[in-house]
């Protein structure tokens, strides 16, 4: 009886052992990502060696990862060349065989939540992603992740066991991902948030009024050292994560009737998940359903679900400012 007591135990409590380390997991990162934006130390070998010994656990390679973040940020919310996430392109959907239609409509739908290790996997491990000038520093990386996996992993089973490795590492890895797709989202999307051809993009309005400040519980935004905070940090990436707050706070009083804010819900989420998926000049995206339905030359207009709601508008320009 008590082992069976035990058992129901360990049931109830893991789930919630996997959100809280999975969350940690991701404030690893996150010290990783102030390494990279030089936000750490005054020292960059120190931040070198910091960030790749905090994203080793995570087998997240600290030099791919911050050489494709960098161009994140100088392409913020530019079509096709934004390399955290742009929307579908028009016509793509057609040309797809069966199966990446199949595969794609699963990763801009139910599994989006996870979709970041799809894009952990597609662009961090593969050389010829990189300049030559790239390589040296991406196989350092590589090496380190390696080392963890061949080292970490058999001790951690030696230990506890195949269903420990399970429960000590996957599903807090998965974690992780949820958050890293949640957040990659949140931060430059909403249906009133345009993505831009490289002809009609301006830096300034992709950087402020293309990013989303979203206010998540407490304890999520305490493990994650605040990078929900993520206006100013795409103003200035060298704003170390302790400092975003005031920044936050400068901007508001200067330039708030330009900012994007929102509150971390369900239906924030759903409506970024159910419609933000395919380019769209005129209404910015178009729900990846209507291209099942439809050509692009006769799409019905989608439902009404005012999505713009879940944004916290500011008085002067409802969170427009830009678009």
């Amino acid at each position: 009886l008590e082992r069976w007591r035990s058992t129901i135990r360990r049931g109830i409590f893991c789930p919630l052992a996997w959100a809280w380390t999975g969350t940690a997991f991701t404030g690893f990162f996150v010290v990783g990502h102030d390494c990279a934006h030089k936000a750490f130390s005054k020292n960059k070998l120190v931040e070198d060696i910091v960030g790749t010994v905090m994203m080793a656990p995570l087998i997240y390679p600290y030099e791919p990862w911050r050489f494709k973040h960098d161009r994140h940020h100088a392409k913020t919310n530019m079509l096709v060349e934004d390399t955290a996430w742009h929307p579908m392109i028009p016509g793509m959907y057609k040309r797809m065989s069966p199966v990446g239609r199949a595969l794609m409509q699963t990763f801009m739908g139910p599994l989006r939540f996870l979709a970041s290790i799809g894009h952990w996997w597609i662009y961090h491990f593969d050389l010829e992603k990189f300049r030559p000038s790239e390589v040296p520093r991406v196989k350092v990386s590589l090496a380190a992740v390696t080392a963890f996996a061949v080292i970490g992993f058999p001790l951690i089973i030696a230990n506890f066991g195949i269903d420990g490795w399970f429960k000590l590492w996957l599903m807090p890895w998965l974690g992780f991902h949820f958050w890293m797709s949640t957040f990659t989202m949140v931060h430059h999307t909403a249906p009133h948030i345009p993505f831009k051809k490289q002809s009609e993009w301006n830096a300034a309005q992709a950087q402020l009024g293309g990013t989303v400040h979203c206010d998540y519980p407490s304890w999520i935004e305490v493990l994650c050292h605040d990078i929900n905070v993520h206006i100013p940090h795409h103003v200035s990436q060298k704003i170390p994560s302790y400092n975003l707050r005031l920044a936050n706070d400068s901007l508001r009083k200067n330039w708030g009737k330009y900012m994007n804010e929102a509150s971390w819900n369900w239906r924030l989420m759903k409506n970024i998940f159910v419609e933000c998926h395919v380019f769209d000049k005129e209404k910015n995206y178009i729900p990846l359903m209507l291209l099942r339905r439809a050509s692009l030359q006769s799409l019905a207009p989608p439902g009404k679900s005012c999505p713009t709601l879940t944004l916290r508008a500011s008085e002067h320009s409802s969170g427009r400012g830009f678009v």
